[in-house]
């Protein structure tokens, strides 16, 4: 299997699968004489890590993650920092229960990767879905812990902005909301309102999807690179390369084919951008507004 590195001067490769001895990846690129610890990227997984809540996996996994290269103790500081040469993260699978899957083993599940993987290799990994699993984004997360250090000005959120066909209020909006629910949603009285929709689906046996809103602040102008190197390409392929998205959106998105030109185009003044509808790229390369990216991720 090929195609599991992205990135060119940061490059990150991951590896393993859902149910196997580990998972991990390795960030080749990162500058030297970075500080991180193992404590900064675990900060990140544990906001990540499954069985916190009813409404995710109950699959409990400590989600623990051991630096093994491409890091150094600074002698006169005490602290460590990164070398300059390839950094690798592993965390281990510790909650793996394959015998669950075994009744499976000879049967393709709806909506997952079960056929084409078979297709394509004439085997595949039935306990949990191997690669095809969201348990691969663990190592994901890991290597963006190392990206925000070298980024520190760059601010990055996210947060649920609807599920099914419920939207979030925007006027309700407190990014300060978004760690104090379990669907990480802006909108306090929205995400009450989803405990009891994602319940009641739950109990009927189903599932539901979600869009998810990025925003990334203090970009500044000049990144990305015509034609091939844009920078909405680039993160297009990131997001689409999360297993259960499947549509992503710049900006307006979709919704700018029911807008004017006069209306769409994000007017320049000797103050800025009126608007954002472009979400910070323009060309392919950003404004220095704030690069505004959704998601949508299927039903599980």
């Amino acid at each position: 299997m090929s195609h599991n590195s992205f990135g060119h001067l940061f490059r990150i490769t991951t590896f393993g699968e859902s149910h196997g001895a580990a998972l991990g990846c390795v960030v080749d690129g990162c500058p030297p004489r970075i500080e991180i610890e193992a404590s900064e990227i675990q900060a990140e997984l544990d906001r990540r890590k499954p069985g916190q809540s009813r409404f995710t996996t109950q699959r409990r996994e400590a989600d623990e993650v051991k630096i093994l290269s491409g890091v150094f103790t600074d002698e006169s500081t005490g602290k460590q920092v990164t070398t300059g040469t390839p950094i690798a993260l592993m965390i281990e699978n510790t909650d793996q229960r394959s015998k669950d899957y075994g009744d499976i083993k000879d049967k393709y599940r709806p909506g997952h990767a079960d056929l084409t993987y078979d297709a394509k290799y004439g085997i595949r990994d039935y306990r949990g879905g191997g690669r095809s699993s969201a348990r691969e984004t663990a190592a994901r997360v890991a290597a963006g812990a190392i990206a925000r250090k070298i980024i520190p000005n760059v601010i990055i959120r996210a947060a649920l902005v609807q599920m099914g066909p419920h939207k979030i209020d925007r006027t309700r909006w407190d990014w300060n909301e978004v760690n104090n629910n379990p669907f990480f949603c802006p909108d306090a009285t929205q995400a009450k309102f989803y405990e009891t929709y994602l319940d009641e689906i739950r109990k009927n046996g189903s599932s539901v999807g979600a869009v998810i809103e990025v925003v990334a602040e203090n970009v500044p102008a000049g990144w990305g690179a015509p034609l091939y190197g844009k920078l909405d390409g680039d993160i297009a392929s990131a997001f689409m390369g999360i297993n259960a998205v499947k549509g992503v959106e710049i900006g307006a998105g979709f919704a700018s084919i029911t807008q004017r030109g006069s209306e769409h185009g994000d007017e320049l003044t000797p103050e800025g951008f009126v608007g954002n509808n472009a979400g910070g790229v323009l060309g392919g390369i950003s404004t220095g507004q704030d690069v505004v990216v959704s998601i949508a991720l299927k039903p599980t």
